[in-house]
């Protein structure tokens, strides 16, 4: 069995890996921890946990959580995770780590849009945890900087696209929707009931730092600079996200192209799901699940693609790919403790 700590157990992130390992066959989870909650139960903070998880949430110590674990998910706000992560690795811990900060190659782009890095060496062996691209650089990390959920439903779509050509990298369009629950647990005034409920607005255009982020690994990709626009929106839900991009095709490139790039460069990754011509991903399909449903239309007339691409924010666009990079990273397959089947309705 794989001992699993979580630190920074009780926000919405971290709360969903618990629900995760606790029903994943193969860990045994050993520790929560808490600044907020420390020496109350888990199950007593969330109620439908009672009966499952019996866990006392504890006061973070790292000389405890490594004797108990194998591996330790970091689900706290960004700089904090760079102040504790040298520590846990210098002790021969896998870590997974769900802020922003080992996600970035380049530290100066990190601190361009977040704090001064103080873990910059580990940047350098750091692996960025896009489970369906980088699988074979997972299976022997030692650190992951598990992906953001709205680059999760960014590049996922147009990676094997932009690898293949297929599209111009200078003209790339994202339009992006996410639950309110991508805030974060938090109060805030802007995801107060009455602010959010029945309102849809945009936020933080051309200013999220999600941006460099996708911009750093779509330039991986194309194997060039690529910077797009995107465009994030709050929707009035708990939990899911949704996104819409628009790209120019290349020079002969139509459905077939697109269809087989997708197809083949995915074949064999249980939680991409390709639909077919008459439907679209919808949010509901993925809800509480690992999957990344990707849809997309041919606009002829303008020789534009139209990406479509759902995901559950809390799982695949967080807690979900955490759990399937620590399953890479371990050996399993990927599926285990994931492979949840979706709501019909």
């Amino acid at each position: 069995m794989i001992k699993a700590g979580i630190v920074g157990a009780t926000g919405y992130a971290g709360a969903e890996l618990v629900r995760i390992l606790a029903g994943h066959p193969e860990v045994d989870l050993t520790t929560l921890t808490s600044r907020q909650y420390t020496g109350i139960e888990f199950a007593k903070i969330y109620p439908s946990m009672s009966g499952i998880v019996n866990l006392v949430c504890e006061k973070y110590d790292a000389d405890r959580l490594c004797e108990r674990t194998d591996v330790i998910f970091t689900a706290l706000p960004h700089k904090l995770p760079m102040e504790i992560v040298p520590e846990l690795i210098k002790r021969k811990k896998k870590v997974i780590d769900l802020s922003a900060d080992f996600r970035f190659n380049d530290p100066l782009n990190y601190e361009a849009h977040y704090q001064t890095h103080t873990a910059r060496d580990l940047l350098k062996t750091a692996v960025y945890g896009l489970c369906e691209v980088y699988n074979e650089d997972i299976e022997s990390a030692d650190l992951i900087g598990n992906p953001g959920c709205y680059p999760t439903s960014v590049l996922l779509p147009l990676i094997p696209l932009l690898k293949a050509g297929y599209i111009d990298a200078d003209i790339i369009t994202a339009d992006s929707k996410s639950g309110v629950s991508g805030a974060g647990r938090s109060p805030l005034l802007t995801t107060h009931f009455c602010e959010a409920n029945e309102s849809l607005n945009a936020y933080k255009v051309g200013s999220h730092r999600h941006n460099p982020e996708m911009d750093e690994v779509l330039s991986f990709a194309a194997g060039k600079p690529v910077h797009i626009t995107f465009v994030p929106h709050l929707i009035p839900m708990t939990r899911g996200m949704y996104t819409t991009i628009y790209a120019s095709l290349s020079e002969n490139v139509g459905t077939t192209e697109i269809k087989e790039c997708l197809s083949s460069y995915y074949r064999g990754r249980p939680f991409i799901r390709l639909c077919s011509d008459e439907t679209e991903p919808k949010t509901s399909h993925v809800r509480g699940t690992n999957f990344c449903d990707i849809g997309f239309t041919v606009d002829k007339l303008n020789n534009r693609l139209i990406l479509m691409s759902a995901i559950d924010n809390l799982v695949k666009g967080a807690a979900g790919q955490a759990a399937q990079n620590m399953n890479i990273m371990f050996g399993l397959d990927e599926i285990t403790g994931l492979f949840n089947v979706p709501f019909s309705v």
